[in-house]
């Protein structure tokens, strides 16, 4: 926000005026802007500042990471489930052959009797142990991603909205303004940008409104713009602190996610999720998924769901012990029924708007995935 009105003081400084759908807000040449500080969007601010950009991060929340980024399982995949040449099946041994065609070695496959020996709890009649699938702290993730990038001079600028893009005569426009200025915004108003930026370089990172803002950014051929899909995932913990496993486990993948599954934090507490709630938000405003207006709310009841699920592979599991424990929103780009699909990264090798990288799509296993996606971008773009 503070870079918004520094910005917008030097725009009215020059008493430009603007052209295009912004007109008469102040403009502001920049090199590299990065929409969204999930940890995709700080990874790729991350490498193009350490390739020499001068790099804008913009974020509509008042800090980092507070989407899909921190609702998820915290889980370092080792790359079992998703097809080969994947940027992302259902039976173990198509997943040992994904896996070892994904350059996973280590993944054993185990009899039942192997398993529960490793872990009393669990109940299976066959395995698959992963060494290389870990955990890890996405908020400290995140946290020494930001420092790397800002220690490298980039400017992150939070409570700025990315309302709109244009693609002008003379390149790129980001139609920019406060993010509260949004909070009492009813369809079918007009809110007028306070600030035109005019990067070089933009990578739309906006996770869970980065399709709406691409269907925002006029002169960008729609066709090349996905249809958006959204899941919600709840996760539910145990009453007890004492965890029944000292490992993750995994159920074979189901329609629309990996299963509900059993994680460790790093305090070694125990949760079990996310299921898979096919939601309706899909269908809201453009500006009210800028603000991340969706329902996380956990509903108790939907333990009734976890109980059978769950005691598939943990039949000692108790009544009455799981209690609610968040939830998250997964920005998918295929729907109940369909086949799941890979992230989509976009530039203008595709849509033929030079400057513009979209990232469609980046769910799990995005946050196992940030880096190298940052590490794509610069390669393929820079």
């Amino acid at each position: 926000m503070l870079l918004l009105r520094r910005l917008v003081r030097a725009g009215r400084s020059w008493g430009t005026a603007a052209r295009g759908l912004a007109s008469g807000a102040p403009r502001e040449a920049a090199d590299a802007v990065v929409v969204g500080a999930g940890v995709v969007g700080l990874a790729a601010a991350r490498a193009l500042a350490m390739a020499g950009r001068e790099v804008v991060v913009v974020e509509a929340a008042p800090s980092f990471g507070t989407g899909t980024s921190s609702r998820n399982s915290e889980v370092i995949h080792a790359g079992i489930y998703y097809p080969p040449r994947s940027l992302k099946v259902p039976k173990l041994d198509m997943l040992l052959r994904n896996a070892k065609e994904n350059g996973v070695d280590d993944l054993q496959l185990m009899e039942g009797s192997e398993a529960m020996e490793m872990e009393p709890e669990l109940r299976c009649l066959k395995a698959l142990l992963s060494p290389s699938t870990g955990i890890i702290d996405s908020h400290s993730l995140m946290l020494s991603l930001l420092a790397d990038a800002e220690n490298l001079g980039t400017t992150i600028s939070y409570n700025t909205s990315v309302i709109s893009g244009h693609v002008g005569s003379n390149g790129l426009e980001l139609h920019v303004c406060e993010s509260k200025d949004l909070q009492n915004y009813h369809v079918g108003s007009h809110v007028n940008a306070q600030l035109v930026l005019l990067p070089k370089l933009v990578i739309n990172s906006a996770g869970l409104s980065a399709v709406p803002l691409a269907k925002q950014f006029h002169g960008l051929d729609q066709a090349f713009v996905p249809t958006p899909h959204y899941a919600r995932g709840c996760y539910f913990t145990l009453s007890q602190t004492k965890s029944p496993f000292s490992r993750l486990i995994y159920p074979l993948p189901e329609d629309g996610g990996i299963g509900v599954h059993v994680t460790l934090d790093l305090n070694g507490l125990v949760r079990f999720g996310p299921d898979v709630e096919w939601i309706s938000d899909g269908a809201k405003d453009h500006l009210s998924c800028f603000l991340n207006k969706f329902d996380y709310s956990v509903n108790p009841n939907r333990c009734s769901v976890f109980y059978p699920v769950v005691r598939k592979y943990f039949p000692n599991l108790k009544d009455g012990s799981l209690e609610p424990g968040y939830s998250g929103i997964r920005p998918k780009l295929s729907g109940p029924g369909q086949p799941p699909s890979d992230f989509v990264i976009q530039g203008w090798d595709v849509h033929g708007v030079p400057g513009l990288v979209n990232l469609f799509g980046i769910e799990s296993p995005g946050l196992t995935s940030s880096l190298a996606i940052a590490e794509h971008i610069v390669s393929k773009y820079l």
